[in-house]
């Protein structure tokens, strides 16, 4: 199958259209690994306009007067088994030099008029040569939020030049995106259905499932807008040029979701020391105001370079390694950074509501069938600590069969390997309680393994409590912050060390006279440590952001 592209956009192989181009026939080749292609930039061609003068068609037939390089177009138009129009829109139609390439396909028609086939009831002029088994394809992207309503134009001209049934298009909007760093995880989704669009292309047709993922939007109406709108760098109502700092702070405010309003203000201040530029976002029910003087006193202060910031935005860098490197600075309220995606949402969670398939990503977004559940991993132990004291036999049971329940959960909740860990340890004390096993031996060597089980995650990548706080800082992903899994780490380091210690007092508990409560003594004895877990979870990661 031998493929022409006619990349018609002016930039060449830097326009967006030509991304999907591209993906399109690396579909094609994985469909048919026996293409052979050739690739024309228009912009790089010397096509002169048409004259008008019908010389192709009278004097010279088939042949134009003029000396340029449309003879070779024209050459390789008939070589092509499938051509592939790939453009820009441009007000609303085609480039000025591709629509000139086109006005100069004249040789190739008879100058006689013949019906078009019923299309338009306007008639036509019949092909030269043989065209029958040749296919058309057009691409092209456009900057409004959608492809619907703007290229009536041209589907116009490719209706009269090919029938309306007589040539596969893929319009997309929002193609400026497919230049921006931010949101290439989200272009990258997309170029792959156009890959597999080309690859269904060769094998007979686009399937509809596949045409349904390439007629979804890249991001919300409402988002692409204010983005595109601030991009620009001109301030809306002034007309007047904006400097890169306060464009890129647009770019941020474009990204605010209304519904993380918590019910009252909250003003986010960035300082870029690089540029020496304070601009405020005004977190509000309606919207983010973006204020650049008047400003009032800040919720939170983030100091930073806006190299550093836009290298976070671009994922280029990690935000939680740049803090823990002092490469920024944030004073006030902490919180709000941990849940900076909650309020401007991530770049991955706004392209998931445009996607027909995606599941919810995110912490509060996640479904409760991906959750973790602490409660899960402690009722096993609670149970028989709580009970094995007051009645070895009873309390047996009554741990054997939460070992036996707590996994019917696991439907709605994800487990982890310290659940089914848990299951198997707290089973295996029971059943050493009912064959007789010293309950002052099985206590205390419970409390152990258990500090064992926490102590051990310190070397691991993830240590034991950041699989379960992960639910309330964005689910999986938080295990990539390094903060994030440094303060757990540390955290799970002092309980592994309180458990390991607790078996030394609970033993000298059980030899007095109030062995049967000994477990509401150590869930007393460990009370303070829990408070000091939720101060810590707060206070160690805002000392770290304040350097």
């Amino acid at each position: 199958m031998r493929v022409l592209t006619i990349n018609g956009s002016p930039k060449g192989k830097k326009s967006n259209t030509y991304q999907l181009t591209r993906s399109f026939i690396e579909g094609m080749k994985e469909g048919d690994g026996s293409i052979e292609e050739c690739e024309i930039m228009v912009d790089e061609l010397n096509i002169r306009p048409c004259a008008g003068c019908f010389s192709c068609w009278s004097k010279t037939p088939g042949t134009c007067w003029l000396r340029d390089d449309m003879a070779q177009m024209l050459e390789r138009l008939l070589w092509a088994d499938v051509t592939i129009w790939s453009f820009p829109l441009y007000f609303f139609s085609v480039p000025g030099p591709l629509k000139t390439l086109m006005d100069r396909q004249l040789p190739l028609m008879l100058p006689f008029m013949e019906s078009d086939g019923g299309q338009t009831g306007s008639g036509g002029h019949p092909s030269r040569y043989d065209m029958s088994g040749k296919r058309t394809v057009v691409i092209s992207t456009c900057g409004f939020y959608r492809a619907e309503g703007n290229y009536e134009s041209v589907r116009s001209l490719f209706d009269r030049l090919c029938g309306r049934d007589g040539y596969t298009a893929l319009f997309c909007g929002q193609g400026e995106l497919f230049g921006v760093p931010e949101v290439k995880k989200r272009t990258d989704e997309y170029l792959g259905w156009v890959r597999r669009a080309g690859e269904e292309y060769v094998e007979g047709a686009i399937r509809p499932a596949t045409r349904e993922m390439l007629d979804q939007l890249l991001f919300p109406r409402e988002v692409f807008e204010r983005w595109a709108d601030s991009s620009w760098g001109v301030n809306r109502e002034t007309g007047e040029r904006e400097s890169e700092a306060l464009v890129f702070t647009r770019g941020m405010a474009a990204l605010y979701d209304e519904g993380s309003w918590s019910g009252h203000d909250l003003v986010v201040e960035m300082a870029y020391t690089d540029v020496d530029e304070t601009y405020q976002l005004v977190l509000r029910r309606t919207g983010c105001e973006v204020r650049t003087d008047g400003l009032a006193e800040a919720t939170t202060r983030i100091e930073t370079p806006l190299s550093v910031w836009r290298a976070i935005a671009q994922g280029d860098i990690s935000g939680s390694e740049a803090l823990i490197e002092h490469r920024y600075r944030v004073s006030g309220d902490f919180d709000l950074l941990m849940h900076w995606d909650s309020h401007f949402k991530a770049i991955d969670d706004i392209a998931a509501r445009t996607s027909a398939d995606a599941e919810p990503v995110g912490g509060d977004s996640a479904s409760s069938q991906g959750r973790t559940s602490f409660a899960v991993l402690l009722t096993p132990w609670i149970v028989l600590w709580s009970l094995l004291p007051v009645d070895p036999f009873w309390g047996s049971l009554a741990s054997l069969a939460a070992c036996a329940l707590v996994p019917l959960v696991f439907y709605r909740r994800r487990k982890t390997v310290y659940d089914v860990l848990t299951g198997a340890l707290v089973a295996a004390f029971a059943m050493a309680m009912l064959l007789g096993a010293p309950l002052r031996i099985v206590i205390p060597l419970s409390y152990l393994c258990f500090g064992i089980m926490w102590t051990a995650t310190c070397f691991g990548a993830v240590p034991l409590t950041a699989n379960y706080s992960m639910n309330e800082h964005g689910g999986e992903k938080a295990l990539a912050n390094p903060l994030f899994v440094k303060t757990n780490r540390i955290l799970t380091a002092v309980w592994g060390v309180l458990y390991l210690l607790t078996p030394l007092w609970t033993y000298l508990i059980l030899d007095s006279g109030v062995q049967g409560w000994v477990g509401a003594i150590n869930a007393v004895l460990l009370l303070p440590m829990g408070i000091f877990t939720a101060w810590f979870q707060r206070w160690y990661p805002a000392r770290v952001a304040r350097g």
